[in-house]
């Protein structure tokens, strides 16, 4: 008789994903929203760095919300073709957990930075003929900690609010590259979006607000409360016999 406790015996195995689909939300500004987040279980917070977006952030404004971010809480914070030397202000005003690059950054310039990072790609890099362009993006970027799709044109930013065509979701990718999907999530269209594209996490950010930047405690609480009320993994009730 095996010595392990029972729980051990019904775990999924390790090479499983989560049992619940991560949930990164975006272009956050304002402490109440941070705070409505983090009561409502999101796992990552994404702050912008990028002077043309609606929700950009200065350092001071930056420093803030981050010491609001408790423990076990990632930070994220957003470029689109930054000058390195703002990205490394960044680093050094607020330290964030990821850095987030949306624009045509290559992986040399990514990995300069020596901080763990995602790249986003737009549609245009995935869908129809173009997914031919995918991998060779994604052999660019060997140590991205995952690559997020949006439905944006590559080198623009999201928020936008339109999702793209999920039938175009990347198919037969090693589960070692992480997905994360993005573009016009809501707590109305995210159950069909996990259980269409089975991605590993989700971003979402103007799907829960009120208008850009303002985020809606009410939204937040709604969406997270549709990611967690899919049934993701059931354990296996034969292994106890």
């Amino acid at each position: 008789m095996s010595s392990s406790p029972d729980f051990l015996n019904t775990m999924a195995p390790p090479t499983l994903g989560p049992l619940r689909t991560r949930v990164k939300m975006c272009g956050l500004t304002r402490a109440e929203d941070v705070s409505a987040a983090v009561r409502a279980g999101v796992d990552a917070l994404g702050f912008v760095f990028v002077p043309a977006s609606q929700r950009n952030l200065s350092l001071d404004q930056a420093a803030a919300l981050f010491d609001l971010i408790p423990p076990f809480v990632q930070s994220v914070a957003l470029f689109l073709d930054p000058d390195p030397n703002d990205v490394q202000a960044v680093i050094n005003a607020v330290s964030p957990d990821l850095l987030q690059f949306h624009g045509q950054e290559s992986g040399a310039f990514c990995r300069q930075f020596t901080r763990p990072y995602i790249k986003a790609l737009g549609v245009d890099l995935f869908a129809g003929d173009a997914a031919l362009h995918l991998n060779t993006v994604l052999e660019d970027h060997p140590t991205a900690r995952g690559f997020l799709l949006d439905s944006h044109a590559s080198g623009a930013l999201g928020g936008t609010g339109r999702a793209f065509d999920w039938s175009h979701w990347p198919q037969g990718h090693p589960s070692a590259t992480k997905l994360i999907l993005a573009g016009g999530l809501n707590a109305e269209n995210v159950g069909t979006a996990i259980s269409s594209v089975q991605p590993y996490a989700l971003d979402v950010s103007s799907g829960v607000e009120l208008a850009p930047g303002i985020k809606s405690a009410s939204k937040i609480f709604e969406f997270m409360t549709k990611v967690n009320s899919i049934e993701y993994f059931k354990p296996d009730e034969s292994a106890d016999a």
